[in-house]
């Protein structure tokens, strides 16, 4: 089987945005906003913007509507604050502005974690989704996590989706 059904063959670099969602991590600590960025630019893709937000639910949405101004901003991609803990607050943020969600994205992550961590995959709460025409991917913070979304699910995904959005 085939990780990748139908193979993009045109190269198209996509604009990225990297939002950091913790109530401790700088620019310089942040591994998982950095290998975000890393992967995105190995891979041809811009950022147009990276930050770092506290795990606040009226902090997320107002930079996700900051965000969607941006009219040549085409992906974000959010790592952080996905857990159950009482600060853990991204999926429920992203929940009320999300226009369309993709339920396999979030499916898939817990599976592919399952693989690697176990039972504990279970208190994920990764999510994706199309907000105002922008595809959002939501992803714990640890670096791990980081990783196996993008390699496995993002990375490998990102032009296609892109496209059915219809910014191409």
């Amino acid at each position: 089987m085939s990780s990748q059904p139908h193979p993009d063959r045109a190269l198209i670099s996509i604009n990225c945005a990297i939002v950091t969602i913790s109530d401790t991590r700088s620019k310089e600590s942040d591994r998982s906003g950095q290998l975000i960025q890393e992967k995105l630019e190995a891979n041809g893709h811009q950022i147009q913007d990276y930050t770092i937000l506290k795990d606040d639910p009226e902090a997320i949405i107002n930079h996700l509507k900051t965000l969607r101004k941006q009219k040549t901003l085409e992906v974000i991609i959010c790592n952080g604050g996905t857990g159950i803990a009482p600060r853990d607050t991204t999926y429920d943020a992203l929940a009320q502005v999300l226009d369309k969600t993709l339920p396999g994205f979030g499916e898939l992550f817990r599976y592919l974690s399952y693989q690697e961590i176990g039972s504990r995959a279970i208190a994920s709460r990764a999510i994706a989704g199309v907000y105002s025409n922008q595809l959002i991917f939501s992803l714990p913070g640890s670096t791990k996590a980081v990783q196996l979304g993008l390699e496995k699910l993002i990375l490998p995904e990102l032009v296609h989706l892109v496209k059915q959005l219809d910014h191409q």
